[in-house]
C-alpha cells in the first residue's frame, strides 16, 4: 500500500508546475489531474514522463477533465457520443502508458430515472474492455452528485459486472452523501483499487489529516484486509491548506499509517 498526493490539490496552478512542486518537495506518488485537452498531447505527456522520472515519482492514476461531460457522453440515447468519447478516451490512454499510470478515474452517470443499472453496467463495461486493451483500468469513483454515490448501488454493479469492476473511493464524497466511507469498502471490496482520502469532522469534510476525527486505524485495516495493494491519494481542495509544506505532512503521515496498519489483515 502507498500513499501520494493529487496535483488537483494546486489546482488553477498549471499541471506541470504543480507536478514540479509536488517532485521537488519529495512526494513519492502522485495522481496527475488533467486540466485541458492540450495536456493530453504527446509532447506535454513525455514532458511530465520525464519530470516523473527525474526525481523518482510514480503516477498511480490519472483524473480526466472530462468527467462532468461523462453523463451526456457516455449515458444518452444518442449513440454516436460513446463512439465518440470511447474514442476521445484512447487520449487519456495513451498519456498514461506514457507517464506510467495505471487507473482512470470514471464519474460516470447522474442519478436519473432513466438510467438503469443495467444501461450503466452496458456502457461503463464498454469503456472498461478498452481500458483494458490499452493497459489501463478504469475505475468507477463514488461521487455526491452521480449515481455512483450509493454504497448500495456500487455493490449492485459489482456483482453484475464481476472482473470487468474497479473502484475508487473517496471519502470526502462518501460523507457528501451521506454515508460512512466503511460502507463503500464493504460494498466493493477487493475491487477496490483507489483511493482519495482526507480527514474530515466537525470543521469540514475534506481535511488535512489530524485536523478532523476520521478514524484512520480502523480504515486502513479493513481497506488492507480487501486491498493490501491500493494506492491512498490525498485530494485536497486549495482553500483547505497554506502551503506545500502541508501536503508533505499529511502525505508523510499517510504513508505511516498505510505501513502500520494496512497490512492486508483479514476482514
Amino acid at each position: 500500500m502507498i500513499a501520494g498526493v493529487s496535483t488537483a490539490c494546486l489546482y488553477p496552478k498549471p499541471l506541470e508546475e504543480s507536478l514540479y512542486d509536488l517532485a521537488v518537495n519529495g512526494i513519492p506518488n502522485v495522481e496527475i489531474f488533467i486540466n485541458t485537452h492540450s495536456e493530453l498531447k504527446k509532447g506535454f505527456a513525455h514532458g511530465a514522463a520525464n519530470l516523473l522520472k527525474r526525481f523518482d515519482v510514480g503516477c498511480t492514476s490519472v483524473h480526466p477533465f472530462t468527467s462532468e461531460m461523462e453523463a451526456m457522453m457516455f449515458f444518452s440515447d444518442y449513440e454516436r457520443r460513446i463512439d465518440d468519447i470511447l474514442e476521445y478516451y484512447k487520449l487519456y490512454f495513451r498519456f498514461m502508458n506514457i507517464v506510467g499510470a495505471d487507473i482512470l478515474v470514471f464519474h460516470g452517470g447522474k442519478p436519473s430515472s432513466s438510467l438503469t443499472a443495467e444501461r450503466y453496467c452496458e456502457r461503463y463495461s464498454r469503456l472498461f474492455r478498452l481500458g483494458k486493451e490499452n493497459g489501463v483500468t478504469v475505475a468507477v469513483e463514488n461521487v455526491s452528485r452521480c449515481k455512483s454515490a450509493s454504497s448500495s448501488f456500487i455493490k449492485e454493479i459489482k456483482n453484475m459486472l464481476g472482473n470487468e469492476f474497479a473502484f475508487v473511493l473517496d471519502t470526502k464524497q462518501a460523507i457528501r452523501a451521506g454515508e460512512n466511507p466503511m460502507s463503500f469498502l464493504d460494498a466493493a471490496g477487493d475491487k477496490t483499487c483507489h483511493v482519495h482520502i482526507s480527514d474530515s469532522g466537525e470543521m469540514g469534510d475534506c481535511l488535512l489529516i489530524g485536523r478532523g476525527r476520521f478514524n484512520f486505524r480502523q480504515f486502513f485495516e479493513k481497506l488492507g484486509g480487501y486491498s493490501p495493494d491500493c494506492a491512498v491519494i490525498l485530494e485536497l481542495y486549495r482553500s483547505g491548506f497554506k502551503g506545500i509544506s502541508d501536503l508533505v505532512t499529511s502525505c508523510s503521515t499517510l504513508t505511516k499509517m498505510a505501513e502500520q496498519y494496512g497490512k492486508g489483515k483479514d476482514i
